[in-house]
């Protein structure tokens, strides 16, 4: 270890400090060291100075774990339990001992290995429940962390842009300083496009000090409770982010894993909830490629430390990765309306094509249902009486989907509006968005006889739909197919044959 003890590891993974007989378990990063003891978790910081972060001294060291225990303790009060000091006295080290303290140590209550979220990811286990459940963790967080400075918006940023360049330049070897330079370009370029409204979120309050490292490996099911955790502690500057920059870590970390249909179904749920991010969606390409960034440059340093080659691979796949974000898209904006009575599977196709439209994390989904809980104050899952169901307040909600959609293809983004669409002014109105845009329109009518829709809405969990078998009848009744102009599709077959329809017909 550089300027650190050097026997305070292979002590550690000895298990005698820590009361244990049976294996210990050692994991390596680039900055930390953790020991896997029984039921416990015990973290080291190395002892090295990288730039953007200095653990060389034993005081820094003490200092950075002390604020990890602080911070994570926001949404992981269970898991972090202390800070212990290493001494030596004798030669001989000691946990709390009474000598000099040459180190510190994090203890943390151990979770199951197949607690993680990338472990569940690679198993398939990121069922949309368990990333809804996850996002209002995220949202409510978000919600109550410390707000940072209302200016400068753009120019932290900026900050982390030129950071990120001046870390990958450390490893020529392994990051090619022509690529870092074309991505560098890239990134200020984008950078210098969106510099007013990064200045506007900042004023709206829309920078916080949040995770800042919220990616699937530090995010795990304790309880059944999806639970952020290691949260970025050393640099209170660089935790002081943009929301949707803290967002973004786990968006990157899904697409990267081939996932956009989960990234995507985050990204709209994140939205939903939080009606005041709803003008920062234009960010998320530079935003998840300064991601991938990062993640390539901690990669290439790891690799440079322990001479890791599957650490060296990854970094360079993150770093291509980087400059696919912020590629451009064939078409990248566009609007799909999907429309059709209750329990035609509107809401089930509108998330299977999602992740395929536009930019990344793919199209924004406006969905009637969940725009009238939004007007209504209410949470998305929150039934309302049936009296709210007026049809001033069914106007409201359509006037809502035209004016967020456009302002989300003006942004540049792809939108998916999924509602009934049930009157022909209603379809003319979503079509004229298109039109006033200028950008590619394609409307589709799924059916299914009334009998399959009520099977389908009695077997509906918690949703924002609050129709009911008296509602589909109802629309049965009063509601005609449209006779020109949109696409029928019927909606009776499998789920993969409704997608492989659609597609087909987005393709043309």
């Amino acid at each position: 270890m550089m300027n650190g003890d050097a026997d305070v590891p292979a002590w550690l993974e000895s298990g005698e400090p820590l009361g244990v007989r049976g294996p210990v378990t050692r994991i390596e990063t680039h900055a930390a060291m953790v020991f896997l003891a029984g039921d416990r978790a015990w973290k080291i910081k190395r002892p090295v100075d990288l730039g953007y972060l200095n653990f060389s001294t034993a005081q820094a060291r003490r200092d950075v774990l002390c604020e990890e225990l602080r911070l994570n303790r926001r949404t992981a009060p269970d898991l972090y339990i202390a800070v212990h000091a290493i001494t030596r006295e004798g030669g001989r080290l000691a946990l709390d001992g009474d000598g000099e303290a040459v180190d510190w140590v994090l203890e943390m209550r151990r979770f199951a290995d197949d607690a993680l979220l990338d472990r569940r990811a690679q198993e398939g286990g990121l069922d949309e429940l368990l990333l809804r459940r996850l996002v209002d963790a995220i949202v409510d967080f978000h919600a109550s962390a410390d707000i940072g400075p209302r200016e400068g918006g753009a120019e932290r940023v900026r900050r982390v842009i030129e950071g990120n360049a001046a870390s990958m330049a450390a490893s020529p070897s392994i990051i090619a300083p022509a690529v870092a330079e074309d991505l560098w370009q890239r990134q200020q370029a984008l950078l210098a496009r969106h510099a007013a409204l990064l200045n506007a979120r900042a004023e709206a309050r829309r920078v916080r000090r949040v995770h800042g490292d919220l990616h699937l490996g530090n995010i795990a099911l304790i309880d059944g409770v999806p639970t952020p955790f290691d949260c970025l502690e050393f640099d209170a500057d660089l935790a002081t982010i943009d929301l949707l920059y803290d967002l973004a870590f786990l968006l990157m970390d899904l697409w990267a894993r081939g996932m956009r249909r989960e990234a995507n179904i985050v990204f709209n749920r994140y939205i939903d909830r939080s009606a005041a991010d709803e003008d920062g969606i234009a960010l998320l390409p530079l935003f998840m490629s300064m991601r991938a960034t990062i993640r390539a440059h901690v990669l290439a340093t790891q690799a440079r430390l322990t001479c890791d080659m599957d650490a060296e691979a990854r970094a360079g796949r993150y770093l291509a990765l980087a400059g696919a974000l912020i590629e451009p898209v064939p078409v990248p904006a566009r609007l799909v309306a999907i429309g059709g009575l209750s329990g035609t599977g509107k809401s089930t196709l509108a998330r299977v094509i999602g992740g395929l439209l536009g930019c990344p994390p793919g199209a924004r989904i406006l969905r009637s249902d969940v725009l009238r809980k939004r007007l209504a104050n209410v949470a998305i899952e929150t039934a309302l009486d049936p009296d709210a169901y007026t049809a001033q307040a069914s106007r409201a909600v359509y006037a809502e989907l035209d004016r967020l959609a456009g302002a989300a293809l003006a942004a540049g983004q792809a939108v998916v509006a999924d509602a009934v669409f049930g009157s022909a002014a209603e379809r003319a109105s979503i079509e004229q968005k298109a039109r006033a845009t200028g950008v590619p329109f394609k409307g589709v009518w799924l059916f299914l006889p009334e009998s399959e829709r009520i099977r389908r809405i009695a077997a509906r969990g918690p949703d924002a739909s609050d129709a009911t078998a008296a509602v589909a009848r109802w629309q049965s009744e009063a509601i005609a197919t449209p006779d020109g102009g949109w696409i029928s599709l019927p909606a009776a077959g499998g789920l993969d044959d409704l997608e492989a329809a659609a597609i087909r017909l987005l393709e043309r």
